[in-house]
């Protein structure tokens, strides 16, 4: 399990979260919801392992996390999967969606160009856009290299932060369903961060809201 146990997070002066508690179960899917602003984004990284809490502990499958970002352990690293609301902040300008996708890959030593173009394939990418640098295509379409590049190392868990947020219906149900398809063979657990209601109550085993300061309910 991912778990977030009793998190606080603060910004200044401002608290974010306080006392936050949340479990991902493997091979499920939960739910987060909540109004804009009341922390969903900052619960996901600190999940993810890129952000440090002021106060509480963040377990994945037992193991206490106690390094964040790049100082955590490789195999805590890549045992979960970060899916950003923004995929432009979330690569660099200046690679082709091929580099973006094999990002991982190249940097655990394990470059497979077969990999990448099986993982752009899946995700709905054809090969004229995988020379293409984000500039030259669409977010949806930079979108899907993103979640192909989130599945590259096979992460236990997936993180997805309103990850299909401004994008069209076909996109979104196309990159639902390639996260839906990775987690039924892989066992994985994904949390999905949603203002979408309807888009959780199709989506999800299990929903919690995250409503202000006041904690998760059922």
């Amino acid at each position: 399990m991912l778990e977030a146990r009793d998190v606080t997070v603060r910004y200044g002066r401002q608290v974010v979260l306080d006392g936050v508690s949340l479990t991902v179960e493997p091979g499920r899917v939960t739910g987060l919801a909540g109004p804009s602003g009341c922390g969903k984004s900052t619960l996901a990284r600190v999940l993810a392992l890129m952000l440090r809490p002021a106060a509480g502990t963040v377990t994945v499958d037992g193991a206490a996390v106690r390094r964040w970002r790049q100082r955590a352990p490789r195999g805590l690293r890549t045992a979960v999967a970060l899916l950003y609301q923004q995929p432009r902040l979330a690569v660099d300008p200046r690679l082709t969606l091929t580099e973006i996708i094999a990002e991982p890959l190249a940097a655990a030593g394990r470059a497979d160009p077969g990999r990448v173009a099986a993982l752009a394939a899946e995700a709905g990418l054809t090969g004229d856009l995988l020379g293409r640098r984000p500039h030259e295509v669409s977010d949806g379409q930079l979108q899907r290299a993103c979640v192909a590049r989130a599945l590259s190392l096979e992460p236990r868990y997936l993180v997805c932060d309103e990850m299909t947020t401004m994008l069209d219906a076909s996109t979104q149900a196309h990159l639902v369903a390639v996260v839906e398809a990775y987690r039924e063979r892989s066992g994985a657990g994904v949390l999905a961060v949603s203002h979408d209601d309807a888009l959780l109550a199709r989506w999800a085993h299990h929903r919690v809201r995250l409503g202000g300061f006041e904690g998760l309910e059922s």
